[in-house]
Parts: C-alpha cells; structure tokens; sequence
C-alpha cells in the first residue's frame, strides 16, 4: 500500500501535470512554460519550480526524453532528490529523547504526538507525554485520551498554568523512570508570536539545564490542506524555534502536493514523518523516493 492510502491525496496536482506531459507532443519551450504554470498553481513555490524546471530541462536534453511516461519518472526522480535530506529524514535513534511539537492549532499536532507515541511503544521503547498547550481548554484531556489508547501515561497541569512547569515535572519524571522518549505538546498560539517564542525559550532553558544527556528533536506539525498557509507557518515558526523536521498531516484527503515539496526545499526542513488517515497506525516515516513515485502512482 506504500506511503498513501489513498491516492486522491495527490489528484489535482498529478492531473495538472499530467496534462501538459500526455497533452504536448512537443518538448519545446510552450511546455515548460505550461508545466511551470502547472507546478505553481500546485503551491509550488516560484523559486522551487524554477529549480524544479531546471533540473527536469537537464535531465530531458541528457537523456533525449519524449515519451510521457520517462518526463513523468523524470520529474518524479527530480522531486525525490529534492525533498530527499539525508539521514536528517530520520528521527533521532539517540535515547533518551526529547520531542517538543509546535505548530497551530487544529493542524493535527496532538493527534500526531498519539501516533508517534503508538509507534514507539509498539517499537518496544518507554515513553512519556507532557501536556504543555495549557491555554487550550481540553487540550490536555485530548492527549491523555491519546495516551489512553497506547497505554502511555501523560504528566498534565491545571489548564492556565506556566507550561514550561509541565516539562519540568515531566523531565524529572522521565529520568527518575529512565524514559526513552519523552514527546512534549505545545501551544500553537501564532497570532502571539512573542509570548509563544518566550514559552519555547524556556521549556528549552529546562530541558538543556535538567536533561542534557538527552537528545532533541523539534518537530513542526503542518497540515497539507492548507496549501501556501502551511508554508507561511513553516516561516513564521522557523523564526522563533529551531525547527529539526516536519511532521506532515492529512495527505488522506485531496490535498494539494506542492507545498510539501516546497517547504522542505526553501526552508531546508526535512519531512520526518507523514499523516495518511485518522487510525492510531496512520503515521508514516517519510521515504523521499517512494513518496515521489506516489504523486504519479509509480
């Protein structure tokens, strides 16, 4: 079933592109300029796209490309290269292990710290989760709701309460029990970017002074149904935490593919991990080629 189940997830975009590919028997400059067109009304972004027709404009005069079927692969190979960062789309295999979440709210960051909790207790590994977004009210019960449904014990305040004394608390709990991997909900009140990069500051000041033997991962959740707004979120955290990757969510639906090709491009992020459904298992590692290949249903 690979990376999606559902292969709308990349319709509108594969459709557009796929159009001028089959529809222009003629590489000349009349298609890329269409293909260039269809990449950015995908939300791909201008500096992208010229990247992207550039590497593709290589690969098709190397190879003297002229069936669709090749310029599709082609363009595929090229997107996989660029969304492809290395060993920086893994996580962290370095235990214990701190993973502060941040993103909006309503982007599906507590529904992806669930999943990710799953995935690491099925793994065989003790983890912990801490409550820190105390300003939105239930916040703190959707996760331990979460939690429930892993058998992962949360570590939760009086909604109001300082956040960053829930990470304090529950880095003291997760040394005292030696806890793999410690997963830290965040508030994602963007529109207060000053208190919110203050809030980040010091949950970071605690976790550096209280558990500097454990590794770190700041992972920002973007929602691909956002289009250009995710990219925007992508610039505006970026600048008040030190982003380590991208947790993508709802590639179930219609989404448009672009933004994740380029959010990843321009601001350097590598994509960790994708949302492909509502299910606890429906977390997925990021595979750069095989999500590629999903755009065009290679």
């Amino acid at each position: 079933m690979g990376l999606f189940k559902d292969k709308s997830t990349f319709r509108k975009f594969t459709e557009k592109v796929t159009n001028v590919i089959v529809g222009n028997p003629n590489i000349d400059e009349e298609f890329y300029e269409e293909l260039e067109e269809s990449l950015v009304i995908s939300d791909i972004g201008i500096e992208t796209t010229d990247k992207i027709m550039d590497m593709l404009r290589k690969r098709i005069n190397a190879k003297y490309l002229t069936k669709p079927e090749d310029i599709k692969r082609a363009l595929a190979d090229v997107i996989a290269e660029i969304v492809d960062k290395g060993d920086r789309n893994k996580l962290s295999s370095d235990y214990p292990l701190v993973i502060l979440m941040i993103g909006i709210n309503g982007g599906g960051k507590t529904t992806s710290i669930g999943k990710l909790a799953n995935m690491f207790k099925e793994r065989g590994h003790s983890v912990l989760l801490a409550a820190a977004d105390t300003f939105r009210a239930a916040a703190a019960d959707q996760l331990v709701e979460w939690g429930n449904r892993s058998g992962v014990r949360v570590i939760r305040h009086e909604e109001g309460t300082d956040p960053a004394a829930v990470i304090y608390d529950a880095v003291q709990s997760a040394r005292a029990n030696d806890i793999d991997v410690l997963i830290c909900d965040t508030a994602g009140r963007l529109q207060n970017k000053t208190n919110l990069m203050k809030e980040l500051e010091k949950m970071d000041k605690i976790i550096s002074r209280e558990y500097p033997e454990a590794s770190r991962e700041t992972l920002i959740v973007l929602d691909s149904t956002t289009g250009k707004n995710a990219i925007s979120q992508a610039k505006e955290f970026s600048e008040i935490a030190d982003i380590t990757g991208i947790v993508l969510t709802k590639l179930d639906g219609t989404a448009r593919g672009g933004i994740s090709i380029t959010v990843t491009d321009e601001y350097n992020l590598p994509i960790k991990f994708i949302g492909v459904g509502e299910g606890i298992h429906d977390l997925k590692e990021f595979d750069p080629k095989e999500f590629a290949g999903g755009i065009f249903d290679e």
